[in-house]
Protein backbone atom coordinates (compact mmCIF):
# COMPACT_ATOMS: atom_id res chain seq x y z
CA UNK A 1 0.00 0.00 0.00
CA UNK A 2 2.82 2.37 0.91
CA UNK A 3 4.68 1.50 -2.29
CA UNK A 4 1.53 2.13 -4.32
CA UNK A 5 1.09 5.57 -2.73
CA UNK A 6 4.72 6.42 -3.47
CA UNK A 7 4.30 5.38 -7.10
CA UNK A 8 1.21 7.56 -7.39
CA UNK A 9 3.18 10.49 -6.00
CA UNK A 10 6.05 9.93 -8.42
CA UNK A 11 3.63 9.77 -11.36
CA UNK A 12 1.96 13.08 -10.55
CA UNK A 13 2.57 15.92 -13.01
CA UNK A 14 5.16 18.50 -11.89
CA UNK A 15 2.50 21.13 -11.17
CA UNK A 16 1.03 18.96 -8.41
CA UNK A 17 4.33 18.33 -6.62
CA UNK A 18 5.82 20.56 -3.95
CA UNK A 19 7.46 23.31 -6.02
CA UNK A 20 7.70 26.06 -3.39
CA UNK A 21 11.48 25.83 -3.02
CA UNK A 22 14.22 27.49 -5.04
CA UNK A 23 17.05 25.43 -6.50
CA UNK A 24 19.79 27.04 -4.39
CA UNK A 25 17.55 26.62 -1.35
CA UNK A 26 17.38 22.87 -1.86
CA UNK A 27 21.16 22.54 -1.75
CA UNK A 28 21.38 24.77 1.33
CA UNK A 29 18.72 22.76 3.15
CA UNK A 30 20.46 19.47 2.41
CA UNK A 31 23.61 20.97 3.94
CA UNK A 32 21.71 22.24 6.99
CA UNK A 33 19.96 18.94 7.69
CA UNK A 34 23.15 16.96 7.12
CA UNK A 35 24.89 19.31 9.56
CA UNK A 36 22.24 18.66 12.20
CA UNK A 37 22.60 14.91 11.74
CA UNK A 38 26.37 15.25 12.10
CA UNK A 39 26.01 17.08 15.42
CA UNK A 40 23.56 14.48 16.72
CA UNK A 41 25.72 11.56 15.64
CA UNK A 42 28.87 13.02 17.13
CA UNK A 43 27.14 13.91 20.41
CA UNK A 44 26.09 10.25 20.60
CA UNK A 45 29.69 9.17 20.02
CA UNK A 46 30.91 11.56 22.72
CA UNK A 47 28.40 10.43 25.36
CA UNK A 48 30.20 7.25 26.59
CA UNK A 49 33.43 9.24 26.93
CA UNK A 50 32.05 12.05 29.11
CA UNK A 51 33.10 11.84 32.77
CA UNK A 52 31.66 14.99 34.34
CA UNK A 53 27.94 14.80 35.20
CA UNK A 54 27.46 18.49 34.47
CA UNK A 55 28.85 18.13 30.96
CA UNK A 56 26.76 15.00 30.43
CA UNK A 57 23.66 16.95 31.40
CA UNK A 58 24.52 19.69 28.90
CA UNK A 59 25.16 17.13 26.16
CA UNK A 60 21.87 15.31 26.77
CA UNK A 61 19.76 18.48 26.91
CA UNK A 62 21.33 19.88 23.77
CA UNK A 63 21.03 16.55 21.96
CA UNK A 64 17.31 16.29 22.73
CA UNK A 65 16.70 19.90 21.71
CA UNK A 66 18.60 19.61 18.44
CA UNK A 67 16.77 16.36 17.63
CA UNK A 68 13.39 18.04 18.12
CA UNK A 69 14.41 20.95 15.89
CA UNK A 70 15.81 18.58 13.27
CA UNK A 71 12.49 16.74 13.08
CA UNK A 72 10.38 19.86 12.54
CA UNK A 73 12.93 21.31 10.10
CA UNK A 74 12.87 18.13 8.03
CA UNK A 75 9.06 18.14 8.16
CA UNK A 76 8.58 21.70 6.93
CA UNK A 77 11.31 21.28 4.28
CA UNK A 78 9.59 18.20 2.84
CA UNK A 79 6.10 19.69 2.90
CA UNK A 80 6.91 23.35 2.36
CA UNK A 81 4.24 24.08 4.97
CA UNK A 82 4.11 25.00 8.64
CA UNK A 83 5.39 22.10 10.79
CA UNK A 84 3.05 20.26 13.17
CA UNK A 85 5.02 21.60 16.15
CA UNK A 86 6.19 25.12 16.92
CA UNK A 87 9.87 25.94 17.16
CA UNK A 88 10.97 26.19 20.79
CA UNK A 89 13.53 28.18 22.76
CA UNK A 90 16.61 26.64 24.34
CA UNK A 91 17.29 27.84 27.88
CA UNK A 92 20.50 27.00 29.70
CA UNK A 93 20.05 25.84 33.28
CA UNK A 94 22.97 27.74 34.82
CA UNK A 95 24.37 31.15 33.98
CA UNK A 96 27.86 31.49 35.43
CA UNK A 97 30.13 34.51 35.65
CA UNK A 98 32.89 34.69 33.06
CA UNK A 99 36.40 34.33 34.45
CA UNK A 100 38.86 36.67 32.73
CA UNK A 101 42.61 36.31 32.51
CA UNK A 102 45.12 33.59 31.73
CA UNK A 103 46.66 31.03 34.03
CA UNK A 104 49.39 28.47 33.20
CA UNK A 105 48.14 25.21 31.72
CA UNK A 106 49.58 22.10 30.13
CA UNK A 107 50.60 22.48 26.46
CA UNK A 108 48.19 20.85 24.02
CA UNK A 109 49.14 18.02 21.67
CA UNK A 110 47.33 15.31 19.65
CA UNK A 111 45.93 12.36 21.57
CA UNK A 112 48.16 9.30 21.78
CA UNK A 113 45.24 6.97 22.62
CA UNK A 114 41.55 7.05 23.59
CA UNK A 115 42.67 7.16 27.23
CA UNK A 116 43.77 10.75 26.59
CA UNK A 117 40.23 11.87 25.71
CA UNK A 118 38.95 14.06 28.54
CA UNK A 119 36.04 16.41 29.18
CA UNK A 120 38.13 19.41 28.14
CA UNK A 121 38.51 18.02 24.64
CA UNK A 122 34.95 16.72 24.35
CA UNK A 123 33.45 20.04 25.40
CA UNK A 124 35.72 21.77 22.88
CA UNK A 125 34.48 19.54 20.08
CA UNK A 126 30.89 20.17 21.15
CA UNK A 127 31.46 23.92 21.04
CA UNK A 128 33.03 23.74 17.60
CA UNK A 129 30.11 21.72 16.21
CA UNK A 130 27.49 24.06 17.63
CA UNK A 131 29.28 27.21 16.42
CA UNK A 132 29.68 25.74 12.94
CA UNK A 133 25.98 24.91 12.74
CA UNK A 134 25.04 28.39 13.99
CA UNK A 135 26.97 29.88 11.06
CA UNK A 136 25.47 27.37 8.62
CA UNK A 137 21.91 28.13 9.76
CA UNK A 138 22.52 31.88 9.47
CA UNK A 139 23.90 31.63 5.93
CA UNK A 140 21.08 29.32 4.83
CA UNK A 141 18.33 31.44 6.41
CA UNK A 142 19.17 34.44 4.21
CA UNK A 143 19.14 32.26 1.07
CA UNK A 144 15.92 30.31 1.64
CA UNK A 145 12.90 31.68 -0.24
CA UNK A 146 10.17 29.50 1.30
CA UNK A 147 8.76 31.74 4.06
CA UNK A 148 8.01 28.91 6.50
CA UNK A 149 11.38 27.22 6.15
CA UNK A 150 13.16 30.59 6.38
CA UNK A 151 11.38 31.37 9.67
CA UNK A 152 12.16 27.92 11.10
CA UNK A 153 15.86 28.29 10.29
CA UNK A 154 16.08 31.88 11.54
CA UNK A 155 14.42 30.99 14.84
CA UNK A 156 17.06 28.35 15.50
CA UNK A 157 20.09 30.65 15.13
CA UNK A 158 19.57 32.26 18.53
CA UNK A 159 19.18 28.81 20.11
CA UNK A 160 22.50 27.62 18.73
CA UNK A 161 24.15 30.78 20.03
CA UNK A 162 22.66 30.03 23.44
CA UNK A 163 23.91 26.43 23.35
CA UNK A 164 27.38 27.57 22.30
CA UNK A 165 27.48 30.08 25.15
CA UNK A 166 26.41 27.40 27.62
CA UNK A 167 29.31 25.17 26.56
CA UNK A 168 31.68 28.14 26.69
CA UNK A 169 30.63 28.93 30.26
CA UNK A 170 31.23 25.31 31.25
CA UNK A 171 34.67 25.38 29.66
CA UNK A 172 35.53 28.76 31.16
CA UNK A 173 34.53 27.64 34.65
CA UNK A 174 36.92 24.69 34.42
CA UNK A 175 39.69 26.81 32.81
CA UNK A 176 39.41 24.85 29.55
CA UNK A 177 38.55 28.11 27.69
CA UNK A 178 40.46 31.08 29.10
CA UNK A 179 39.62 34.66 28.18
CA UNK A 180 42.58 37.05 27.97
CA UNK A 181 42.08 40.79 28.41
CA UNK A 182 43.93 43.87 27.18
CA UNK A 183 45.60 46.31 29.51
CA UNK A 184 43.17 48.73 31.19
CA UNK A 185 44.39 51.70 29.12
CA UNK A 186 43.97 49.71 25.89
CA UNK A 187 40.47 48.63 26.88
CA UNK A 188 39.52 52.26 27.53
CA UNK A 189 40.99 53.36 24.21
CA UNK A 190 39.02 50.70 22.33
CA UNK A 191 35.78 51.55 24.18
CA UNK A 192 36.13 55.24 23.31
CA UNK A 193 36.84 54.65 19.62
CA UNK A 194 33.17 55.10 18.65
CA UNK A 195 30.59 57.67 19.78
CA UNK A 196 26.91 58.09 19.00
CA UNK A 197 25.85 60.15 16.01
CA UNK A 198 24.52 63.55 17.16
CA UNK A 199 21.17 64.78 15.82
CA UNK A 200 19.50 63.85 12.56
CA UNK A 201 21.78 63.55 9.51
CA UNK A 202 20.90 65.57 6.39
CA UNK A 203 20.23 62.92 3.76
CA UNK A 204 20.72 63.87 0.10
CA UNK A 205 17.62 64.26 -2.08
CA UNK A 206 16.43 61.15 -3.91
CA UNK A 207 17.02 61.20 -7.67
CA UNK A 208 13.93 59.13 -8.52
CA UNK A 209 12.89 61.33 -11.48
CA UNK A 210 15.99 60.29 -13.41
CA UNK A 211 17.50 63.76 -13.69
CA UNK A 212 21.28 63.61 -13.85
CA UNK A 213 23.41 64.98 -11.05
CA UNK A 214 24.51 68.60 -11.59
Amino acid sequence: MQEQSQNQLNNQPPAMLNRNHGGHELFDMHEVLSGMISVLDQFMIFRPLVQDKELLSILDRQYNFILSQYNLTAECFTSGQKPSQETSTYMMQEVAQVNYGLSPSQPKKPYQSLNDVKDAGISGYMLGLIKTNASLLTMAAVEVVNPVVRRVLASQVENYIEMAYEIFLYQNKHAYYQVPQLATSDIQTMLNTYVQSPGQPQLPNNNSNGIGLQ
